[in-house]
């Protein structure tokens, strides 16, 4: 596993979920390149050095969005994290807002303020608003939008990136999203013909595919695989993509 000669604690923030770390740190066996890491309790959520899966959970939903609309696509990406899904969602030329919502007000705050290498980028875009609140709990909501302007909104794409996987949670309250009955009141929330991405490090669940069946017209997986430096190997994470009839 590659050494570090610099590590910088950037941020510490004691959370609901387990104390949030922010930090940044060069790895000198890649050229002294410069990761931003966000670990959560003893969880890495997110690290500047696999940005792969997030982009690609972005760009396979999107372009199962835009088959189904001419007009331009209202988004919302469920977790901010570094900021790779959202900033790839705003490569959509065709995307016309992008709601981002997360529980964790500090990874807002990093964001806001620019403390990450995204910040400004997604801060300078109008498109892109930031929304602090549970996913999970404005999903299963049958009188909040994920907008918390506008309680009627749906959307063109909801792109999922919070939990490791639909079976590794990282609360288990978000385990009933992930059942049919869960995902029936998350479609509700999405035009017909729009569509629902979520990324898991894992690989493809049957018992997740057989749930998203139940409720959406068609779904498939995606096997993501990105190169993997402290591995000095190829991994793998899976992009599921269902469409609403």
């Amino acid at each position: 596993m590659p050494a570090s000669t610099r590590f910088q604690e950037l941020d510490y923030r004691k959370t609901p979920l387990g104390e949030l770390i922010l930090r940044r740190r060069t790895i000198p066996t890649l050229d002294n390149l410069e990761v931003y890491e966000v670990i959560l309790g003893d969880a890495y959520l997110m690290s500047s050095l696999f940005t792969e899966v997030e982009q690609a959970l972005s760009r396979l939903g999107l372009a199962a969005a835009k088959e189904g609309f001419d007009d331009k696509l209202d988004v919302v990406v469920g977790g901010l994290g570094l900021g790779y899904t959202a900033r790839a969602a705003l490569e959509e030329a065709q995307l016309g807002s992008l709601l981002v919502v997360d529980y964790l007000a500090p990874v807002i705050e990093w964001h806001e303020k620019e403390m990450v290498p995204l910040g400004k980028g997604l801060n300078d875009d109008p498109r892109c608003r930031y929304v602090h609140g549970d996913f999970f709990e404005l999903s299963l909501s049958g009188e909040k939008s994920f907008d918390p302007e506008d309680a009627e909104r749906k959307f063109h794409a909801v792109l999922l990136d919070i939990d490791h996987s639909p079976a590794n949670l990282l609360h288990e309250r978000h385990g009933e999203f992930y059942a049919a009955e869960g995902l029936e009141k998350l479609a509700a929330k999405i035009h017909s013909g729009g569509v629902f991405a979520l990324w898991s490090d894992d690989p493809p669940e049957e018992s997740f595919m057989e749930a998203l069946s139940e409720v959406f017209a068609s779904c498939e997986s995606h096997v993501v695989s990105f190169e993997n430096p402290h591995l000095e190997r190829m991994s793998e994470s899976t992009v599921y993509v269902a469409t609403k009839a």
